[in-house]
């Protein structure tokens, strides 16, 4: 399970938490423009906008999580079990296989007014990476400065949402999840006032209260409210470090600890990692569960016209810094 979010002060931020049971070796993976990225129903892009995110890389080939392109624009992929369905090839249009959307997407658009216009012409296919990578079921969040939106592709074809929060967990579909948010509508980042009945001496015997009944369960609705609350009222100065802070403290909202989400004998989701990404400025930030020390990886210091992938690998053992 994951959970997506967009924060803006002077530049904009995209990030995500991924959870699960174990790692497929990701790292951070840098994508120059001169990359050639084939797809497999459609003729190769041999140049493209450059892009900067997670990834496992396969055969040369990046499957990206999550990442930003030099345009700043970012994107998403979280799990959507049970609702994600995708169409066969098709005869007429642009065919893109599930897992070439993000490549599909970064190389070619600088906006999401742009990505919008490309996925009018789309079908969403069911193509395999490899009969040991099968499709994964997703639904994706995409965003730049200005606006962000949510793509589920279902049994019913691919819908496109508005995103007002910025916000993206995993099931129920988006609608299901932004309408939930009308039965917190009352919490507040305010003390609240004795409204149960005016007559009984009721106090605030905490500080608080104002948010009482956010869930704290980790499921993915559960997440969904918490990190739309937090994100929604947080308060952050407008420099790179208070921005960055803040953004892993709205995420830290929902991390998963091991031992809390059991999902077989012995196996516990975590998270995995949490990125932060400055999508203005083309830096990704990362910390790991056993590295709470953020980790930043710079596009623009990469050759942007080369023609090879750059990789990262995590960090992933615990950094403390002894003070005496």
């Amino acid at each position: 399970m994951c959970t997506a979010a967009t924060y803006r002060t002077r530049d904009f931020y995209f990030g995500r938490t991924l959870d699960y049971e174990f790692s497929y070796g990701d790292e951070v993976t840098f994508t120059p423009r001169n990359f050639p990225l084939p797809f497999r129903h459609g003729p190769e892009m041999k140049r493209h906008y450059a892009i900067l995110g997670m990834a496992h890389v396969a055969e040369g080939y990046p499957l990206y999580y999550d990442a930003i392109n030099e345009k700043g624009l970012g994107m998403a992929g979280l799990n959507f079990v049970g609702n994600a369905v995708y169409a066969a090839p098709r005869p007429q249009g642009e065919n893109i296989a599930q897992f070439e959307l993000i490549p599909w997407i970064l190389g070619r658009c600088a906006s999401v007014a742009q990505a919008r216009e490309l996925l009018e012409k789309m079908n969403l296919v069911n193509t395999p990476f490899s009969p040991q990578l099968l499709t994964a079921q997703l639904h994706w969040m995409l965003a730049d400065e200005t606006e962000c939106i949510t793509l589920e592709s279902m049994a019913d074809g691919l819908h496109i949402y508005e995103n007002p929060v910025g916000v993206l967990t995993n099931n129920p579909p988006f609608p299901q999840q932004l309408f939930a948010l009308n039965n917190y509508r009352n919490l507040s980042p305010r003390q609240p006032e004795n409204r149960f009945a005016p007559a009984l001496p009721l106090t605030c015997y905490s500080r608080g209260m104002g948010a009482l009944g956010l869930p704290g369960d980790l499921s993915s609705m559960s997440r969904f409210a918490r990190v739309a609350f937090t994100k929604m009222n947080a308060v952050s100065g407008e420099g790179e470090a208070e921005s960055v802070s803040q953004f892993f403290h709205i995420l830290g909202s929902v991390d998963q600890q091991r031992g809390c989400c059991q999902v077989g004998e012995g196996k516990y989701e975590i998270t995995l990692y949490t990125s932060c990404c400055n999508a203005t400025r083309g830096i990704y930030y990362y910390t790991t569960y056993d590295n709470h020390q953020i980790t930043a990886v710079d596009m623009h210091r990469e050759e942007m016209d080369g023609v090879s992938l750059k990789c990262y690998p995590l960090i992933t053992g615990e950094q403390i810094r002894l003070q005496n």
